[in-house]
């Protein structure tokens, strides 16, 4: 239960995951992580026993 002094957040002020990537880092760490994990994925599905 929330204690009293906590702040109260109403759900359609805090749903809603907007990813913001604002500098040139931030973007290619975000595009580096994505094709990390779809290069993991299509590495396991070849080394997969069938």
């Amino acid at each position: 239960m929330a204690h009293p002094t906590e702040p109260l957040h109403r759900a359609r002020d805090v749903r809603g995951g907007e990813i913001i990537l604002r500098t040139r880092r931030r973007r290619l760490i975000f595009a580096a992580g994505l094709a990390a994990f779809v290069l993991v994925a299509l590495v396991a599905a070849i080394l997969a026993p069938h």
